[in-house]
C-alpha cells in the first residue's frame, strides 16, 4: 500500500513539530534518551539539538549489519545491487575513508577489516541546505536534515555539495527493488534523492532512531544542547572524531574511536 501526498505531508509536520515530545506510551529510558527540551540553571526553557556518538570499540560488522537492515527495511529503501545505482541510509566504510587526515601507516590492528558505521552527518552547517533552490533540503528546528522528496526536483546540487557522500539518487523506479513494502512509510518514485533524516518519524513519538536502539551501547543518541544528557556526557568524557571538521559543517555525528 502507498502513503499517499496528503498522509505524507501529514506525518511531516507531525515530525516537525513533535520531535522533542515523548509519547505518553513510551518507556521511561527512551523518553529520557529523547526529551526535547530542558531547563538550565536559571530555569529558562532551552531548544534540543539531536546528535548521536558511535563507539566504533563496541560496533561490530555485525551490529552495523543489523542496523542497515532494520533502517533500510523500515525506510523502504530499495535494494540495487549496482554500485551506480545504488541507495543507502546507512553503510559500512573503512577508518581510512572517513578520517583521511587521521589515517597513517601505524594504525592499529583493530582498525584492518571493521567498517565503521556511515550515515548523514546533520550538520550544523549544512552546504547542502544552501544549495537546494527549492528547499527540498532544509535543517528543522532540531538540527535534523531532513529531504521533502515531493518538492526534490532531482537536481544533485545537494549531492555535488555534501562531502560526505550521504545523499542517494534514485536513478531506477525504487518500488520495483522493495522486496517487502513498509506501508507506514512512503515510498519514494525515480528520480528524487534521499538519505538518513535520524527517523524523525521515530522521534515524533518519543522513539529512538532505530539503529541506536539496535546497536545498544554501541550507539548514544540525544539531546546535544543539553550537557546533562547521556550524549553530552558521552562526548564530555570520551575522545571522540568527527567527520572532514575541518570544512566548517559542524557535524553532529561523532566517533570514539
Amino acid at each position: 500500500m502507498e502513503m499517499n501526498r496528503r498522509k505524507f505531508l501529514k506525518l511531516g509536520t507531525a515530525a516537525v513539530a513533535g520531535l522533542g515530545v515523548a509519547a505518553a506510551s513510551t518507556s521511561p529510558a527512551v523518553a529520557a534518551a529523547v526529551n526535547g527540551s530542558y531547563k538550565n540553571a536559571e530555569g529558562k526553557q532551552n531548544d534540543v539539538t539531536w546528535g548521536m556518538v558511535i563507539d566504533m570499540n563496541k560496533m561490530d560488522n555485525e551490529t552495523l549489519n543489523k542496523c542497515i537492515e532494520a533502517c533500510h527495511k523500515f525506510h523502504n529503501v530499495p535494494n540495487i545491487d549496482t554500485k551506480k545505482d545504488e541507495v543507502k541510509w546507512i553503510w559500512g566504510e573503512p577508518f581510512e575513508h572517513l578520517f583521511l587526515d587521521e589515517t597513517h601507516e601505524k594504525m592499529g590492528e583493530k582498525f584492518k577489516d571493521k567498517n565503521f558505521m556511515t550515515i548523514c552527518n546533520h550538520c550544523a552547517e549544512p552546504v547542502c541546505v544552501r544549495v537546494c533552490p527549492v528547499k527540498a533540503t532544509f535543517m528543522n528546528a532540531q538540527g535534523v536534515v531532513g529531504m521533502d522528496m515531493h518538492r526534490c526536483l532531482g537536481c544533485r546540487n545537494c549531492m555535488a555539495a555534501c562531502p560526505y557522500g550521504a545523499r542517494s539518487f534514485n536513478y531506477k523506479a525504487p518500488r520495483d527493488y522493495i522486496e517487502e513494502i513498509n506501508p507506514s512509510y512512503p515510498t519514494r518514485m525515480k528520480g528524487v534523492v534521499e538519505k538518513c533524516n535520524f527517523c524523525s518519524e521515530r522521534l515524533a513519538v518519543g522513539e529512538l532512531p532505530l539503529c541506536a536502539e539496535i546497536a545498544g551501547a554501541a550507539i548514544t543518541f540525544g539531546n546535544i544542547a543539553d550537557p546533562n544528557s547521556g550524549v553530552s556526557k558521552k562526548l564530555a568524557d570520551n575522545f571522540t572524531l568527527q567527520r572532514r571538521s575541518n570544512l566548517g559543517t559542524k557535524p553532529k555525528v561523532y566517533y570514539i574511536v
